[in-house]
């Protein structure tokens, strides 16, 4: 069965006698992109090598009202010896919450996916504009809300840390806003990009140019008011760079799952990329027969819309890694 370090421990042969990895201790400026691009790059460093750093902060995660604005990414990394050839495997080493609060909210038109559209004209009222601030406790790492206007009066939840922006730099010169996902990656949204998980990406220009952020303390499937419990982030990343290996979208991989990431509109046909891209990592990795493959994912696969809001939709494939071959 195929495991996260096995791949990291391929892609060390596939590159030769390597260099010992580094560590590094990275502080990001506080001023983020608001992009995905080819640009100077923040910190240099070579496959195999482990970043310590955090997501970035702004009062747009403390304020109850007002607030200076999303604060972007940090980035790019630039990976040396990573070519359009290869893949860039992150894997998430550790996340945990830095500060003490997280912010949601609801509000206006043209966002989140239950509210009325800017565009398209509707009677309905806009959805109220709020801003929740819920409290994290970092040690027992739950989140507490109040709520006034329920029966309950406040909720407390267990957090599940997750980071919703992880990207290359995308094909050519293109320049892609940060809340936007893609082939690139991007702003998928998925719960599953936390402490544990590999995530996988394309590679488009030599270095790859990787980019992280958007931390959530906690987030449901669909992410249906556009957004998770928004909250700053401590992050250790190990990268490995896969010799000659090519990939077509993002995939994932945990302890329990391989995964695979679509992400276009309409919801549908983010749900096929991200499920014929599946069958083609079951064909060319894992020995399955084209037509075999698609039967057995039938049966066994698992499917989580991880967001329904952003400008294009994501949809991740999972098939349990108990039903691959032993290897």
């Amino acid at each position: 069965m195929m495991r996260p370090i096995a791949i990291s421990v391929l892609a060390v042969l596939a590159c030769g006698t390597p260099a010992l990895a580094d560590t590094h201790k990275f502080v990001p400026s506080a001023k983020g992109s608001q992009t995905y691009a080819v640009r100077d790059p923040v910190l240099r460093i070579k496959s195999g090598d482990v970043v310590e750093t955090n997501t970035l902060f702004s009062d747009f995660y403390t304020a109850k009202t007002g607030g200076s604005g999303y604060p972007g990414e940090a980035g790019p990394i630039f990976i040396e010896g990573a070519t359009t050839d290869d893949t860039l495997a992150v894997k998430i080493v550790r996340l945990r919450p830095k500060i003490d609060t997280g912010r949601s909210g609801t509000g206006g038109r043209g966002y989140a996916v239950l509210t009325p559209t800017t565009y398209t004209a509707m009677l309905t009222d806009p959805t109220p504009t709020r801003r929740h601030i819920w409290q994290i406790n970092r040690e027992k790492l739950t989140a507490t809300l109040d709520l006034p206007l329920s029966q309950m009066k406040r909720i407390e939840v267990q957090m599940s840390m997750m980071l919703g922006r992880l990207a290359v730099a995308p094909s050519g010169e293109q320049a892609i806003q940060g809340g936007a996902p893609g082939n690139y990656g991007g702003n998928m949204d998925s719960s599953d990009a936390r402490e544990g998980t590999t995530v996988y990406l394309p590679i488009f220009h030599e270095g790859a140019y990787f980019y992280y952020g958007d931390a959530h303390g906690l987030q449901g499937d669909g992410e249906i008011t556009g957004t998770g419990i928004e909250t700053q982030a401590d992050v250790t990343f190990q990268f490995t760079v896969i010799k000659n290996k090519k990939i077509a979208w993002p995939r994932y991989e945990d302890d329990e799952f391989i995964m695979v990431a679509g992400s276009i509109r309409p919801l549908l046909d983010a749900y096929r990329i991200a499920h014929v891209e599946m069958i083609h990592w079951l064909e060319s990795d894992y020995g399955f027969e084209r037509w075999e493959a698609l039967e057995v994912l039938s049966q066994v696969g698992v499917a989580r819309v991880a967001n329904v809001v952003d400008p294009e939709f994501t949809v991740m494939a999972k098939f349990p890694k108990k039903y691959l071959p032993r290897r």
